[in-house]
């Protein structure tokens, strides 16, 4: 214990430092100043524990004592609840017995990585989805707005098991045949939810309307996609050959983080600034599987032990439970940015002698007590204003339940049951009908 109280002060200063220095790195030279509000916090805290560390020399060896028992007291608390929180508390018990009870199957815990693992030594072909938000903060010569193709792809798992899909040849959800049907009934542009996840086909809304159209669907969705990805993947791989385009909007967030990290992007900007600009993407596939794969082998690389002991060391899990989960604020006007993109797309469709429908996809929160957002009626006179026919699922699917909150699974935050697409899906058919 002597030897510890000769240390203190000056390890606690050393630490204290350290933290500030390690922040300055991260929030201005790793993340150049873009996260630096989130960072704020760190700062606040280096500098208490460096002017704590200056009183410590002043401290008697009594109090010196007592300081060091109480902080390994604490220290060995939080990595307890810390472990607690990586092996106990990732999926509860009784999520695990709920799934266990109604299909007899355990709920596959794995992480993404953990089941990419096990699955690319059975088959070298398996990818993990890469979605094309995952490019807005890197510096690449084109943008890809899409993914592997001709790939089983590993998608998410919030019903008990993974979804996987085989991808097509330019990295969509889709039966690769789709691409040379002479004529298209259905071509889907949205988020995670048009995207499928986290069900297998055929329980995916452009699944579930192929079946009931016994027509071709083309499935553009991507999760993470907002307005400005979704038009300008339809710049990019719209054929004449579709009838019908279903904008399919999500209230949660195309109108505040996508639609706000999108414009900050220069290339992504160039769709809304000329119309005639084009990145050809569907002659540049083998590029974007170049991309894609970089950015899982990063993943890989995330995934690792010595990644995930960084993280433990860290307190990652309890710094995350304690950060504020700040909602995005509900924009109390539309964006002219967003109102130009619904034009262009009413123009495009039209230019093309196309059927335009917009969704509206409402978010989990609005079934839920203190809901607020207004931007509801916003998008929906607009849309009306446009002469778009408008697919209301809020009014003609979710209000009708009893308990709209079971077609999510589990009744938590997420994307759909099987049900809930499939009632998604049973809607938008009945309103596109001639």
């Amino acid at each position: 214990m002597n030897f510890l109280k000769k240390i203190f002060s000056p390890s606690c200063l050393i630490i204290s430092l350290f933290l500030l220095i390690y922040t300055f790195y991260k929030s201005e030279i790793h993340f150049d100043g873009k996260h630096s509000d989130f960072y704020i916090t760190y700062y606040i805290l280096s500098v208490i524990l460096i002017i704590f560390s200056i009183f410590t020399f002043l401290f008697n060896q009594k109090i010196k004592e007592y300081s060091i028992i109480s902080i390994i007291s604490i220290v060995v608390s939080l990595y307890l609840f810390e472990a607690y929180l990586n092996f106990y508390a990732t999926i509860t018990n009784t999520k695990k017995k709920i799934y266990k009870n109604e299909t007899g199957i355990k709920y596959d815990t794995r992480t993404r990585y953990e089941i990419y693992k096990d699955l690319k030594k059975i088959d070298n072909n398996i990818k993990l989805n890469v979605s094309p938000s995952n490019y807005i903060d890197t510096d690449r010569s084109f943008y890809p707005l899409s993914a592997i193709s001709n790939s089983k792809t590993i998608f998410c798992n919030e019903n008990g098991y993974y979804s996987i899909y085989q991808s097509d040849r330019y990295g969509f959800n889709n039966p690769d045949t789709e691409w040379d049907q002479e004529e298209v009934e259905y071509l889907l542009v949205g988020d995670s939810f048009v995207h499928g996840a986290c069900v297998n086909r055929p329980n995916d809304i452009a699944s579930v309307l192929r079946t009931l159209s016994d027509k071709s669907v083309l499935n553009l969705g991507f999760s993470g996609n907002g307005p400005l990805i979704q038009y300008a993947t339809l710049r990019e791989y719209l054929n004449s050959n579709v009838k019908k385009v279903l904008w399919i909007y999500f209230e949660g967030n195309d109108l505040t983080r996508d639609l706000d990290k999108e414009l900050e992007n220069k290339i992504l900007k160039n769709y809304l600034s000329d119309l005639n600009f084009t990145q050809n993407l569907k002659l540049k596939q083998k590029e974007i599987d170049v991309y894609a794969n970089e950015l899982i082998e990063i993943e890989r690389k995330w995934e690792s032990f010595s990644y995930n002991f960084l993280r433990f060391i860290k307190i990652y899990s309890i710094r995350y439970l304690l950060t504020p989960k700040t909602k995005p604020q509900p924009k109390k006007e539309l964006q002219p940015e967003f109102k130009e993109i619904i034009r262009l797309v009413r123009d495009l469709t039209n230019e093309n002698r196309i059927k335009l429908y917009f969704v509206y996809l409402p978010e989990y929160s609005r079934y839920t007590p203190n809901y607020n957002n207004p931007t509801y009626i916003l998008v929906k006179k607009f849309v009306n204003q446009l002469n778009i026919p408008f697919i209301d699922l809020h009014i003609n699917v979710f209000k009708k339940e009893k308990n709209p909150l079971k077609l999510s699974p589990f009744q938590l935050p997420g994307h759909y049951t099987v049900e809930g697409y499939k009632k998604i899906a049973d809607t938008i058919y009945k309103y596109t009908q001639n």
